[in-house]
């Protein structure tokens, strides 16, 4: 199935009707969690993402500001998603094991 044009130039949905960059596996949220975490500047973002047009991340960030509260929610449900599979996930056993012993402080 191709992807879903949007009014935006360079965004489609995908089958999932998740906001992509249309000919890539770039999703809108992706560019936005660089955004949020890093701060970073369309420029930036474009550096960083050098596969990616200034065009198409304009795109992506005009996508988001006209549906914020969608993708923000979105954000909102994975980093749920993320903390209840740390709650439930057991340590590795190495890592069970560094945990158990007492801490090393050097000065």
């Amino acid at each position: 199935m191709p992807a879903i044009e949007t009014r935006y130039e360079h965004i489609v949905l995908n089958k999932k009707n998740v906001p992509i960059i249309s000919g890539t596996n770039t999703k809108v949220i992706e560019l936005i969690l660089d955004k949020i975490a890093y701060g970073w500047s369309p420029e930036e973002m474009q550096y960083q993402h050098s596969q990616l047009t200034l065009g198409q991340i304009y795109s992506a960030l005009a996508y988001y500001s006209d549906h914020q509260d969608e993708i923000d929610k979105e954000i909102e449900n994975q980093l749920k998603e993320v903390d209840q599979m740390r709650r439930e996930t057991k340590p590795a056993p190495l890592i069970w094991k560094l945990l158990q012993k007492p801490a090393i402080v050097t000065i």
